[in-house]
C-alpha cells in the first residue's frame, strides 16, 4: 500500500511538474481539449473558425515544447524565456491569421499542420544534444520509452473509466454516449500528453539529480533490447531480402512498378531509421551488423525507389502524395549515406534533416501544394494545347478526341477542382464544373479509368426524424437501385389508383445513371426523369455531410400533361476512381394523378 501511495504521489508531482516546466503546452493543449469537448457535444458541423482554433492549438502545444528545450539547452535563452515565449505565442497567433482565409478545413490545412508538427517534434528531440555531451540516441530512446509508457497508462485509463461509464449507465441511470468521447479527449489530449512530457529528463542541466534521473531515464530496458536485437532486426533484414528479390526481377523484366513501391519502401526506410537510432545503444552482434550493413543496403533500394517516382513524375505530374514520397526518398538517401560514414554518435542529422525537410514541403513556392498545382496545371495545358483543343488561352471545343485524352482531362481537372485550384485557371469560365460543364467547354464528357487515378466518395442521406409531406398526391413507395446491378437491368411495379392500373418501371442504364418512368396500361410514359443529374448536382455543391439533409434537399419534382412524380431519396452513395465506380440509389417514389383523372 505505500508503495502504491509513493508511486500516486510522485507521479503527481511530476505532472505538477510538466505543467510548470510547459506552461504554454498546458494551455494549448487545455484549450484544444476544451474546443474538441465543445466540438463533440454540438449535433452540427461546428464553426469553422471553432476547428482553425482547434488546429492552431494543436501546433502551439508542439512549439510550446520545442520553445522549452531551447531555453532549457541554451542559458542565453534561459534568461529570457518570457521573451522566447512570446515570440512563440506571435508564431502560433501568425499561424491563426494563416487559417483565416480558408473558407474550410481542407486536406492541405490538415496536411501543412501535421507536417509543421512533426517538425516540432524533431526539434525538441535534436536540440538538447545539439554541441552537447547528450547523446542524440539517449535522447530518442527516452522519448521512445516515455511515450510507450505514457500510452500504455492512458490505455489502463481509458478501459478503466470506460467501463465506470457503462456500469453507472446500466445499474444507475442513463448516461449520454457522448461522455466515453468527452473520457477520451481528456485522456489521450491531455493526459497522456502532459504525463509523457512529465516523463523527460531536464537534459543538459547541471544540478546532479537531473543529471541521475536523465542517466536513469536512457537505461535500456532488457525487454526493450530483445525486441530491438532478435525481433525488429531480423524482420527488418527479411523485408530488405524480399525488396531485394523484386528489384532483381525489375532488372530482368525492365517493368517498372505502376505506383505501390513508393509506399513500401516508405515505410521500410522509417522503420529502418527509427530501428537504427534504438539500435545505436545496444552492444550485441546483431545490432552492430544491422548498423553497418543497413546503411548501405538502404541506398540502392532508396535509388530505386526514386527511380520509380521519377517515372510516375513524369507521366502523371507532381501530385502531394508523389511530392511526399519523393521527398522522403530524397531524405532516406541522404541518411542511408551520412550513416554510412559518421559514426553513431551523429545519428541526429536524422532529426534535423527531417525537421528541414518538413519545414520547406510548407513553405511556398516550393510547398508540396504550390508545386502540385502547378504541375497539373502545366500538364492539363500542355495535353490540351498538344491536341489544340488550347489555342493561345482560349478553348476550342472537340468531340472527337482520344479516350486517353478524355481520360487524363477528367482526371486532373477533376483533381484541381477537388482541391480548390481550378479557379486559378484563367481560361477556364468562371465557376467551371467539371461534371457540369466539362462537354459543353471541351466538346467531350468526363471519362474515369476504373483501374486508376483517386478514388472519390460522396454520400448523403436523409434526415429521417424530420416529417414528410405528400399532400397532392396518391401513392407513396420505396424503391432503389445499386450499381451492382446489370446495366441493362429493368425492374417493374404494378399499382392502381381509383381503380386504374399503373406501372412503375425502373431500368438501370450505366453504373451511374437510372431512369424512372410512371405508365398507363397501354404502355405509353406518362412522366418519367433520371436520377443521376440530382446526384450531381448534390455532390457539387460540397463533401459528403456528416448530419442528415432534410427533405427539401433531398428530393426534387417532375411533371407532364398533369402528372407529378416526386423522388425524395433516403440516401445516394457516389463512388469515382476505382473499379466498381458509379452511383447507388434508394428513394422514395411518390406519384400524383391530374386534377382531372384523379375525380
Amino acid at each position: 500500500m505505500q508503495r502504491i501511495k509513493e508511486l500516486f504521489l510522485n507521479t503527481t508531482k511530476r505532472l505538477f511538474e510538466a505543467v510548470s516546466r510547459f506552461p504554454l503546452t498546458v494551455i494549448c493543449l487545455v484549450s484544444a481539449s476544451v474546443l474538441i469537448c465543445y466540438m463533440i457535444s454540438l449535433d452540427i458541423e461546428p464553426d469553422l473558425a471553432v476547428q482553425k482554433l482547434m488546429f492552431t492549438f494543436l501546433l502551439g502545444s508542439f512549439l510550446g515544447v520545442a520553445a522549452q528545450f531551447l531555453c532549457e539547452r541554451f542559458k542565453r535563452l534561459q534568461t529570457v524565456r518570457m521573451a522566447v515565449y512570446g515570440v512563440s505565442i506571435l508564431i502560433i497567433a501568425g499561424y491563426y491569421l494563416i487559417l483565416m482565409p480558408a473558407t474550410s478545413i481542407s486536406a492541405e490545412v490538415a496536411v501543412r499542420t501535421l507536417v509543421a508538427v512533426f517538425a516540432m517534434f524533431c526539434v525538441f528531440i535534436w536540440v538538447p544534444s545539439y554541441r552537447s555531451k547528450v547523446d542524440f540516441n539517449a535522447v530518442t530512446l527516452t522519448h521512445f520509452k516515455s511515450a510507450l509508457i505514457s500510452v500504455l497508462y492512458s490505455g489502463v485509463l481509458s478501459a478503466g473509466f470506460a467501463s465506470i461509464i457503462a456500469t453507472i449507465d446500466i445499474l444507475l441511470f442513463s448516461v449520454d454516449d457522448k461522455a466515453y468521447a468527452y473520457m477520451m479527449t481528456i485522456i489521450w489530449v491531455l493526459f497522456a500528453t502532459i504525463y509523457y512530457l512529465s516523463l523527460l529528463p531536464r537534459y543538459n542541466s547541471e544540478d546532479k539529480t537531473q543529471q541521475a534521473y536523465a542517466r536513469l531515464a536512457a537505461q535500456y530496458p532488457k525487454f526493450l533490447q530483445i525486441l530491438i536485437s532478435y525481433i525488429a532486426i531480423p524482420l527488418v533484414a527479411t523485408y530488405t531480402l524480399v525488396l531485394a528479390a523484386y528489384f532483381i526481377k525489375i532488372l530482368i523484366t525492365l517493368k517498372w512498378p505502376s505506383g505501390q513501391l513508393g509506399g513500401m519502401v516508405l515505410a521500410y526506410s522509417a522503420a529502418g531509421l527509427i530501428i537504427y537510432i534504438l539500435a545505436s545503444l545496444i552492444d550485441n552482434r546483431f545490432a552492430k551488423s544491422y548498423r553497418l550493413i543497413f546503411p548501405k543496403v538502404l541506398i540502392p533500394i532508396v535509388i530505386m525507389q526514386l527511380i520509380s517516382v521519377g517515372i510516375r513524375l513524369d507521366a502523371y505530374g507532381v501530385t502531394e502524395s508523389r511530392y511526399y514520397v519523393a521527398l522522403f526518398g530524397l531524405f532516406s538517401l541522404i541518411c542511408a549515406i551520412a550513416l554510412s560514414f559518421k559514426p553513431v554518435s551523429q545519428n541526429g542529422i536524422i532529426a534535423l534533416l527531417a525537421a528541414g525537410l518538413a519545414i520547406l514541403s510548407v513553405l511556398p513556392p516550393i510547398d508540396a501544394f504550390s508545386v502540385s498545382k502547378s504541375s497539373q496545371i502545366n500538364r492539363i495545358e500542355t495535353i490540351l494545347s498538344a491536341e489544340n483543343i488550347l489555342i493561345d488561352g482560349k478553348i476550342s471545343p472537340q468531340a472527337d478526341v482520344s479516350a486517353n485524352l478524355r481520360l487524363e482531362a477528367t482526371s486532373i481537372l477533376f483533381y484541381l477542382q477537388n482541391r480548390s485550384y481550378i479557379n486559378d485557371i484563367d481560361w477556364l469560365p468562371a465557376d467551371f464544373s467539371v461534371y457540369r460543364d466539362m462537354e459543353k467547354t471541351f466538346g467531350f464528357k468526363p471519362s474515369y479509368d476504373n483501374n486508376r487515378g483517386d478514388i472519390n466518395y460522396f454520400f448523403a442521406n436523409l434526415d429521417m426524424r424530420r416529417p414528410l409531406s405528400i399532400g397532392g398526391y396518391d401513392i407513396f413507395f420505396n424503391a432503389n437501385s445499386y450499381r451492382e446491378v446489370n446495366q441493362t437491368s429493368q425492374s417493374q411495379l404494378e399499382f392502381e389508383v381509383n381503380k386504374v392500373k399503373y406501372t412503375f418501371s425502373l431500368e438501370r442504364l450505366s453504373a451511374q445513371e437510372v431512369k424512372v418512368a410512371i405508365k398507363n396500361q397501354e404502355g405509353t410514359e406518362l412522366v418519367a426523369t433520371g436520377l443521376f443529374d440530382f446526384a450531381q448536382r448534390l455532390a457539387e455543391a460540397g463533401s459528403s455531410p456528416k448530419e442528415a439533409r432534410a427533405p427539401e434537399d433531398m428530393s426534387f419534382d417532375v411533371e407532364k400533361d398533369g402528372y407529378k412524380l416526386r423522388i425524395l431519396f433516403q440516401n445516394i452513395n457516389i463512388i469515382r476512381g476505382s473499379e466498381n465506380a458509379g452511383v447507388d440509389y434508394s428513394f422514395f417514389v411518390i406519384f400524383g394523378l391530374p386534377a382531372s383523372a384523379a375525380k
